[in-house]
């Protein structure tokens, strides 16, 4: 039986490290404290810890999406969470990484993103329009939200600095902001009930800014990468109506010259052991194989579909790397 040299390679380098009490140390670019990725990463981090032999993982606080794509391609963090807007641009070479593609393929889609536009109700903000001549933080930068946030405002007609005035602040912030009356409008491109927000709902009377259906519907056909989609009602302390709004998939990827071995061996004990991270975050609980093919829109890395196939799932021909 042949096996490839890097398997190999791989092997031996684990099990020379075990002997030597020495393991593998990954780092997972996540995002702020007060969304979504870090928690989630954090118990990514704890099962490849836990069930890849001679792994130790780590989930990092960074400025997301644009920020964990030039870590991964840099090779200072070995995977990382980031946006299907942003990773698809930054694979093709296109928006912030305009003519210089960056060398990234996919884990897989883990979970759906919901753009929040969010306020109080003292500002009295209740429909996007609103916006206007207001105070209005985008995310902050180098975050798959601030690039979302800009893409929906321009679309829709609003431009930072001529129809209101831009803030860029972490969720953390935002929620702060919003409090004392700093910002009038915060973004949130996250799964539904990230930290932030649930405390925003618990101290104030949030509200959510919805799109009308004709925003909705306009959003969605000129960017390719956001979908319809509706924030049910009761998500949120005090909000009591469905929201419509657009959402997005997020990735969790590795740089393209990844070790097929390593990147196989952390696909399987992720999804072996999928079910610990619906207790540590509801994100969690939509993580599959099977959303994994449905929602990715970058190619897999040979490691991710040798696991995918092994379980008997056909992944098609556009997730499989140009050879």
């Amino acid at each position: 039986m042949k096996i490839k040299h890097g398997v190999v390679v791989l092997a031996l380098l684990l099990a020379v490290g075990i002997a030597f009490g020495q393991v593998k140390r990954i780092s997972l670019a996540t995002g702020g404290t007060g969304g979504v990725y870090y928690p989630l990463g954090g118990g990514i981090a704890q099962i490849w810890t836990d069930y890849v032999q001679g792994v130790e993982a780590s989930a990092e606080v960074t400025g997301a999406s644009v920020e964990n794509v030039r870590l991964v391609a840099g090779g200072e963090a070995q995977a990382a969470l980031g946006t299907s807007g942003v990773v698809v641009q930054a694979y093709k070479g296109e928006g912030k990484f305009k003519g210089k593609p960056q060398p990234i393929l996919a884990i897989g889609a883990m979970y759906p993103n919901a753009w929040q536009f969010v306020t109080v109700a003292e500002t009295g903000i209740k429909k996007i329009a609103d916006i206007k001549g207001k105070r209005v933080s985008t995310g902050a930068p180098g975050s798959g939200t601030a690039v979302m946030t800009r893409a929906i405002l321009e679309t829709l007609g609003f431009k930072p600095g001529k129809d209101f005035k831009e803030f860029r602040l972490s969720f953390a912030e935002q929620v702060s902001a919003l409090k004392d009356g700093t910002i009038d409008v915060g973004s949130w491109s996250v799964g539904l009930g990230p930290g932030s927000l649930v405390d925003l709902a618990t101290t104030r009377q949030m509200v959510l800014v919805c799109m009308t259906p004709e925003e909705q519907a306009k959003v969605s056909a000129e960017n390719p990468y956001y979908k319809p989609f509706t924030i049910p009602a009761g998500t949120y302390k005090g909000v009591d109506y469905d929201c419509l709004t657009v959402g997005t998939p997020n990735v969790l990827f590795v740089n393209a010259d990844e070790d097929a071995e390593l990147v196989y061996q952390l696909t399987k004990a992720l999804f072996e052991h999928v079910d610990e991270l619906g207790q540590i975050h509801p994100a969690g609980k939509t993580i599959s194989p099977e959303y994994v093919l449905k929602a990715t829109l970058i190619p897999l890395h040979p490691g991710a579909i040798k696991y995918y196939e092994e379980i008997g799932l056909t992944v098609p021909d556009h997730l499989k790397p140009a050879k």
